[in-house]
């Protein structure tokens, strides 16, 4: 087994960490400081550190990341971690960055879920040397698959962990530069992006595929606004929400919610 050092912070990193440590002796986690959330503003830690202190990892959580942090590993794989590396750190270890897309198609902080807004037919995961250069090292691993017509970003990021454990067994030692045409970028998910135009409904099932089960698209539907997770297109062509979620409320079917305003 190979010893390795992680870099992770959000859901699809403490995923991949968690489905890495059956395969690899890890060394550390690195991650975020804890930080307030919720409507409540209560000091969280991050997905990856709870992952990690059930595994009983050592959890290294720097303020700044920097040359005078040490990081006992030669290889480090890096994946959802949110900050950048800097120089010192990037030519003191082998940095491996596990980005969901086959890039250069997607480069940037939402892969997978502009990757659906597009229509992708397809996606994948690229295994790259973490460069200075935003997601444009080269590449060591990558694996396409199929994107379904009601796969949303939750499923697509459950597959994509489990394609990056294999592709990090073992850890890729040659790589090849990325392609120089092709690439597009993936802007990170503002307010705008979640909101549905129901006049344009495939485009709006999408949307809402996209950015499910974990930010949520938003609309106005019998005059409510409301939080759309789960849709598609009915026979006749329209949008046809299937669960929604009010303000200030729950999760449920649409057909419950209508029941309800009646």
């Amino acid at each position: 087994m190979a010893r390795i050092g992680v870099a992770a912070t959000a859901p699809f990193g403490a995923d991949v960490l968690e489905r890495l440590a059956t395969r690899h002796e890890i060394s550390f986690v690195l991650t975020r400081p804890d930080s307030r959330r919720g409507r409540g503003r209560r000091t969280e830690p991050p997905p990856a550190k709870l992952v990690a202190e059930r595994l009983g990892i050592p959890v290294l959580q720097p303020e700044r990341l920097d040359g005078s942090v040490d990081l006992p590993a030669e290889t480090i794989v890096a994946v959802a971690y949110g900050l950048l590396v800097p120089s010192t750190l990037l030519d003191r270890h082998l940095w491996l960055n596990v980005h969901p897309s086959l890039l250069p198609r997607w480069r940037g902080a939402a892969p997978v879920e502009r990757a659906i807004m597009a229509g992708d037919d397809e996606t994948g995961v690229s295994i790259i040397r973490l460069v200075q250069e935003l997601d444009s090292g080269p590449i060591g691993a990558q694996e396409a698959f199929a994107i379904g017509l009601e796969d949303d970003a939750g499923a697509i990021y459950e597959r994509s962990a489990e394609v990056a454990a294999r592709l990090l067994d073992p850890p890729p030692e040659e790589f090849a530069p990325q392609a120089t045409e092709g690439a597009t970028y993936a802007d990170k998910i503002t307010a705008a992006d979640r909101a549905l135009d129901l006049a344009r409904p495939e485009e709006a099932v999408r949307r809402v595929r996209a950015l499910s089960p974990h930010i949520g698209a938003r609309g106005e539907l019998n005059g409510r606004p409301v939080t759309v997770w789960r849709a598609r297109i009915a026979a006749d062509g329209s949008f046809e929400p299937l669960e929604v979620q009010p303000e200030g409320g729950r999760r449920m079917g649409y057909a419950a919610w209508l029941r309800g305003l009646r």
